[in-house]
């Protein structure tokens, strides 16, 4: 009988940890459509810069709590680590929420009031971000009990992450219309009450399943760390990667759904510019479902070598293509596809997603071979990298506001350049002669 009642904990706990999965892409992909409606408002002025200041504060969180998550996790275990994320992320979201209801006719620094307090809600959503993605990977490892098993829970969950992705932008879009100045955050308040409900939903459902930390029954030896992750050279190079991978990852499709809904550019709407870019990361998911194929067969340098390349030719098609070029594109809708007629640039910048899907994984890989005891560590200071999904689409959205979308770009362009030389040169380990058993 308590055998079945730990199986049924179990499932329980596996199906909480797929929502908060979900959750993280969720919670990440708001800021993007989101800051369509901010960049309408009266004082922000049609500011690309301004309207992607949420998306910065979500991912600026990492840089602050990456390590931080990583020393919770060790000092107060998996299953309150996540029950005080979860706490987090609630607390976040209703902040978001109370921006559409307080100070929505005041001024600060000459910027809506009610601004700020929804960047301080992206700001409080992405601690509980980072330190979810710190827990849910290793949690549902264990949960499976590890091995083949472990592994496919965590491929599940990441299925999970990228259909959030897609439907985010899409649902937000749908939500939101044509935006004009009058459009407001209280526009999407059905989507802040499901991340509320879900977020309050997960937190009774996991304060009550019983999980066991992985380590709680296993004597911890005394290893000595004589150098750090940052004595490896391809290491070092592979933080810069990772940094510049997310920024590139985010970027693209967040400054595409940008250029489809201003009326100055592409011109199509919110509805429409937020199942485009939920098309991206609709094919990110396809991508990562391949790449779990052939991941065995290609080796990471390969793979992220042959994605890079690709993602710069994509991109340099989609600059120098005419926005009077359009093309019938299938668009992801939630449901099913159908036909939508689109600047060729915009389908160009969506097979994108087919490139960033599988670099995450190659990157990791590439700069944590050979790191040995030094692997832990390196994985923290990778979390803290995640910052880039931050400061690179700021950069190049004020980029778009100085020039255009499509000059844009070459911020992209630069960050896919600097993965190709880390996935042909970088990457080599120099630093063989330290040891890291």
């Amino acid at each position: 009988m308590t055998q079945q009642k730990q199986q049924n904990g179990s499932i329980i706990a596996i199906i909480t940890m797929m929502f908060l999965f979900a959750m993280i892409s969720f919670v990440t992909n708001l800021a993007a459509p989101i800051g369509v409606i901010w960049k309408n408002q009266p004082g922000i002025e049609g500011s690309n810069f301004l309207g992607m200041m949420g998306n910065m504060m979500n991912f600026a969180a990492y840089l602050f709590m990456g390590i931080p998550a990583g020393r919770l996790l060790l000092k107060i275990g998996y299953k309150k680590t996540a029950l005080l994320a979860i706490a987090v992320g609630l607390l976040g979201v209703f902040t978001q929420f109370l921006s559409g209801k307080v100070g929505v006719d005041s001024q600060l620094f000459g910027l809506p009031a009610n601004f700020f307090l929804y960047l301080l809600g992206a700001f409080i959503a992405g601690f509980s971000v980072c330190m979810l993605n710190t827990v849910v990977n290793p949690m549902l490892n264990l949960l499976g009990g590890g091995g083949n098993k472990g592994n496919q829970l965590i491929q599940i969950g990441g299925t999970c992450n990228s259909l959030t992705g897609t439907l985010t932008p899409m649902f937000v879009g749908a939500l939101i219309g044509e935006v004009t100045k009058d459009t407001a955050m209280s526009d999407v308040n059905l989507v802040l009450y499901i991340a509320m409900a879900v977020f309050a939903v997960a937190f009774l459902i996991l304060a009550m399943v019983p999980i066991v930390d992985p380590d709680a029954d296993k004597k911890k030896g005394n290893i000595v760390y004589e150098r750090s992750p940052w004595a490896f050279r391809h290491f070092v190079l592979g933080t810069i990667a990772i940094f510049v991978y997310v920024g590139v990852e985010v970027g693209i499709p967040g400054t595409l759904n940008f250029f489809l809904a201003d009326p100055n550019a592409a011109g199509l709407g919110a509805t429409v510019a937020g199942f485009v870019a939920g098309t991206y990361w609709f094919l990110m998911l396809c991508g990562r479902f391949l790449g779990s194929m052939i991941g065995g067969k290609v080796s990471s340098k390969v793979m992220l070598m042959s994605a890079s390349g690709l993602g710069i030719a994509l991109i340099v098609g989609a600059m120098i293509s005419p926005i009077t070029t359009t093309v019938s594109m299938p668009v992801f809708t939630g449901s099913g596809f159908a036909m939508q007629l689109v600047p060729l640039s915009a389908l160009l910048l969506v097979l994108c997603g087919l490139c960033t899907s599988i670099m995450w994984g190659s990157i990791f890989n590439l700069a944590t071979e050979g790191l040995g005891k030094y692997t832990a560590a390196g994985s923290g200071i990778f979390m803290m990298m995640v910052v880039g999904g931050g400061i690179l689409p700021l950069i190049q959205n004020w980029v778009a506001d100085i020039s255009t979308y499509m000059v844009s770009y070459l911020v992209p362009i630069a960050g896919l350049a600097y993965m190709l030389y880390y996935a042909l040169i970088g990457s080599k380990n120099v630093n063989k002669d330290i040891s890291v058993d």
